[in-house]
């Protein structure tokens, strides 16, 4: 602590003895702000009038004892972290364990000796200044790290909706396809009682699912005609492709997982790995279950969305073959809810 602040530190003296008052004062008034008063029964009046910033409290009092006021000082939430040196003519070790024990800073004995006097209390208001200023830094620096961290989650989330805006955009019958996956996705993980960061994992895992067509030639994705057999492989590739893409992404390696198995079937006859029932990855079952509504629900070159009673017959129909019973019967929970039919390509 710097000499100025020293001078602008205010200290109260509570002691009977108005001779060792005196000394006090004039030990210390050279550096500090110097207060003082007699009784215990005045501290606490006189800390709920004037800022303090260290109590030299003597261990006996006219009216009280001094750990009596110890106790009440730091038992009030205002003052609980005071700085407070006992002052007494006690020389036992017994005297340094009651002082420790009553939540005392540090001890001055009398007769004072004004170097030793000058010392402790350096020491302590140090002490005092440097847990304050850590208190206030470690606040600073856990914003700082908070903010950080909302704005990296703020950047994922933005890079994640541009390349999902990206894959869409070539596909010119699929715009915001993968925006309303992923949004399908997260409701029927609402819906399973998943927890938040779950939900939020598999829209992202939505957002990115065909994340793989970027290395499908357009005009295999845009054709409006029957996919020959070199044509439907290549189409399937996107899968294993977009897994490739996003195994780079090693702090959120559910992305490729989403990517590679969205295609697969729970009866096995899916791609690109032919997995059945509980070997395809949960979310990847979730996921498949948005995709082939959002499928249905879309336009394409070739029909218009389809009505909800037929995309909720080829849900059910796709039961326990193509999806997961359980995500199916969630889905078909969610269309008999949307009695307005709402989900749906704008």
């Amino acid at each position: 602590m710097q000499i100025s602040q020293m001078r602008q530190t205010i200290v109260l003296v509570v002691d009977g003895n108005e001779i060792d008052r005196l000394k006090l004062k004039r030990i210390l008034e050279p550096r500090v702000q110097f207060c003082e008063v007699s009784f215990g029964s005045e501290v606490m009046s006189y800390l709920n009038e004037h800022h303090v910033d260290l109590l030299l409290l003597a261990d006996k009092l006219p009216d009280t004892d001094g750990f009596d006021i110890l106790r009440k000082v730091h038992g009030d939430v205002r003052y609980k972290d005071m700085p407070v040196i006992i002052v007494t003519d006690d020389l036992s070790q017994k005297m340094e364990a009651a002082v420790a024990m009553g939540g005392g800073f540090d001890i001055i004995r009398k007769p004072f000796v004004p170097i030793i006097v000058v010392k402790k209390v350096e020491q302590v208001l140090e002490l005092e200044y440097l847990h304050r200023n850590l208190k206030e830094e470690v606040q600073r620096q856990t914003q700082l790290a908070e903010d950080r961290l909302a704005a990296s989650e703020r950047l994922f989330e933005q890079t994640v909706m541009a390349l999902a805006k990206t894959i869409d955009a070539k596909d010119a019958y699929t715009r915001g396809h993968s925006q309303r996956v992923a949004r399908y996705a997260r409701h029927i993980a609402f819906k399973l009682g998943w927890l938040e960061e779950e939900q939020r994992r598999i829209y992202f895992m939505g957002l990115l699912h065909d994340i793989g067509k970027i290395g499908v030639p357009e005009y295999i994705i845009n054709k409006t005609t029957r996919l020959n057999d070199e044509e439907y492989e290549k189409i399937q590739q996107h899968t294993v492709i977009g897994s490739q893409i996003l195994d780079l992404v090693a702090e959120f390696p559910e992305l490729a997982i989403g990517a590679r198995s969205h295609h697969e079937r729970y009866d096995g006859k899916g791609y690109p790995d032919g997995f059945a029932g509980s070997q395809i990855p949960v979310y990847a079952r979730v996921i498949a279950v948005a995709d082939a509504y959002d499928a249905m629900t879309s336009r394409r070159s070739y029909r218009d969305v389809l009505p909800q009673d037929v995309v909720r017959s080829e849900i059910a129909k796709g039961r326990g073959t193509q999806f997961d019973p359980q995500f199916a019967d969630i889905m078909l929970q969610i269309i008999d809810e949307d009695e307005e039919y709402i989900l749906h390509e704008r």
